[in-house]
């Protein structure tokens, strides 16, 4: 089977199920595993997953109209299992990062963990840092990948939506070293619901930066 390349743009020949079957196989002997939704836009042998889902019904149709010897539905079973626990080991991971550099950098007494907002249990930031500005908070997330991104910060930005969240700077803190400070920027000048005042997106580089500029406190001063 002859392998086609994705390319952009319009006007372009609907791809063939002796096409996609050709790329997909070539996925798997690439990774040894199929490609789930997002996996499918950013691979050079496959079109992009709107394509598939327009002509198709999507990939798991599509998976399972081409009997692949593979789950079709990614989105349940094992795949899901191990994904959410995948997950949940890197959010502790990451936020075991930011606390040893926080409490390195402003004293264990002044860096709270789950800062709870009010006795509700709910409204509360990953880290609140005390310090002689007042202090400020930060709220960690790694998103699996650009495409990510938005999502994971249009999800933060509701939890922020009281007076009493906004008193103090909120640092969003994005943690995947493939996505860096340049992108968040641009994330932002093109976003259309804006970041409040006090808000930032941060990579972990300019994180560090903002904290080496603020002032610790002192046990008993």
């Amino acid at each position: 089977m002859t392998l086609r390349t994705q390319k952009a743009g319009g006007g372009q020949e609907p791809w063939t199920l002796e096409e996609l079957s050709a790329g997909l196989a070539k996925f798997f002997t690439d990774k040894g595993r199929y490609p789930t939704g997002p996996e499918v836009d950013t691979y050079p042998y496959l079109p992009s997953a709107r394509s598939i889902e327009r002509r198709f019904g999507g990939i798991v149709k599509l998976r399972q109209t081409l009997k692949l010897d593979s789950q079709a539905d990614f989105r349940t079973g094992q795949h899901s299992i191990d994904r959410a626990h995948l997950i949940g080991q890197r959010a502790h991971q990451t936020e075991n990062t930011v606390n040893d550099f926080l409490v390195g950098r402003f004293g264990k007494e002044f860096v709270h963990r789950e800062y709870l907002f009010v006795d509700d249990k709910r409204t509360r930031a990953d880290f609140f840092v005390y310090d002689k500005s007042g202090g400020f908070c930060v709220d960690v997330f790694y998103p699996g990948s650009k495409r990510n991104l938005q999502g994971c910060l249009n999800s933060k930005l509701n939890k922020y939506t009281s007076d009493y969240m906004r008193q103090y700077p909120v640092i969003f803190l994005q943690m995947n070293k493939e996505i860096d400070q340049g992108t968040l920027d641009t994330l932002i000048l093109n976003k259309k619901k804006l970041l409040g005042g006090g808000q930032h997106l941060m990579a972990w580089e300019p994180f560090v930066a903002f904290c080496q500029g603020r002032k610790r406190l002192s046990v008993g001063k």
